[in-house]
């Protein structure tokens, strides 16, 4: 049985501020340690759920977040850069360690979707929707289903909208946008590996995440300036107003402009 890990950053346990992202600030190792320590734990869980094999991709920023040497060694690194990576129709589900909930999400910490700068709104088939429903979509077009998800409060009832049945661990609540109050790590690192080992169960009962095709992508920038760079760089897309561009595909894979 194949498990495919997904990770980001903002989502992971004992990771409180926005000053610990940014790879310049001090915070920034102690959250790379954190962001391994999550993993690791899910590893645990995929393996004593009956996993015969588990690949993680680091899913954050530039994608070298990974303390390579603090990572349990029994995890497969996925180093691809293109952003479905390996994740093919011989995997049973997907793991999203760290996830963080969609851009305008209430009391949700670092809520973004793709840019914080500069996307504003991210729709498929006219429904908003953020990271979590964009790598499930990619999953959905191999046919896997995300079976568990970790991140703060926000991100998890995010999940359980979009995923009916999938299994959730909160590691923390927003207060404000850039600040949260995490709970317990150790509570935490054990609650993702038994939830992760139990959504293993899942596997033939929980439905993949499948936009009806063709699909609809379309997103709201935050400046008019922001959408006259992407119709330049990509004439492909279709500008409906100042700050709005979309695109359709006939696959699941293409959730990106």
């Amino acid at each position: 049985m194949k498990i495919y890990i997904m990770t980001d950053l903002e989502g992971i346990s004992g990771v409180d501020s926005i000053d610990m992202i940014p790879e310049a600030n001090d915070g920034y190792q102690k959250a790379v340690a954190y962001l391994c320590d999550d993993i690791n734990a899910a590893v645990e869980g995929a393996i004593r759920g009956g996993a015969t094999e588990v690949v993680v991709r680091d899913g954050h920023g530039s994608g070298h977040n990974f303390d390579r040497n603090q990572l349990d060694p029994r995890a497969v690194r996925d180093d691809t850069k293109e952003y479905a990576g390996m994740l093919d129709d011989s995997y049973s589900g997907v793991l999203v360690i760290g996830a963080h909930a969609m851009a305008g999400t209430k009391n949700a910490f670092l809520d973004h979707t793709q840019s914080s700068v500069t996307w504003h709104n991210y729709y498929i088939n006219g429904v908003r929707c953020g990271e979590l429903a964009q790598y499930a979509s990619v999953a959905g077009h191999h046919n896997v289903p995300v079976l568990f998800v970790s991140g703060d409060e926000a991100a998890c009832q995010e999940a359980r909208t979009f995923f009916t049945g999938v299994e959730a661990v909160a590691v923390k609540n927003a207060v404000g946008r850039n600040q949260a109050v995490c709970y317990d790590r150790n509570e935490c690192l054990e609650k993702i590996r038994d939830g992760v080992q139990r959504s293993l169960s899942l596997i033939g009962k929980i439905k993949p995440y499948q936009p009806l095709l063709p699909m609809e992508i379309r997103v709201e920038f935050n400046r008019a300036d922001y959408c006259d760079t992407a119709v330049e760089t990509k004439p492909y897309l279709e500008r409906l107003d100042a700050r709005t561009v979309r695109k359709i595909t006939n696959s699941r894979r293409e959730i990106l402009l």
